[in-house]
């Protein structure tokens, strides 16, 4: 298989998630790259070091601040939900 082929599963195997013998062909890829030996090794141990840790909440300001912090960076993102209406300023209306 090709470099670009392992990169893609390197997420799938810091979760623990692929079979038995791609993940034995992975880490013997890995031994010739360090590049992907690094990659595969401190995913894994964050994966790890999440799976270890208390639930944090995630909330709905979690997620706006998250979002605004990818615009921030200039990231195009088109979320699927809409925008909450309480984060919407309302103009009042006199009629």
């Amino acid at each position: 298989m090709n470099r670009d082929f392992y990169r893609k599963l390197v997420d799938l195997y810091a979760g623990g998630e692929l079979p038995q013998e791609l993940e034995e062909e992975l880490e013997a890829a890995a031994f010739r790259d360090p590049e992907l030996s690094h990659d595969m090794t401190t995913l894994r141990q964050t994966v790890e070091a999440l799976r270890r840790s208390e639930d944090v909440p995630f909330t709905e300001e979690s997620y706006q601040r998250i979002l605004m912090k990818l615009y921030a960076q200039g990231v195009d993102i088109q979320p699927k939900a809409p925008t909450p209406a309480h984060l919407q300023y309302q103009l009042p209306i006199f009629g």
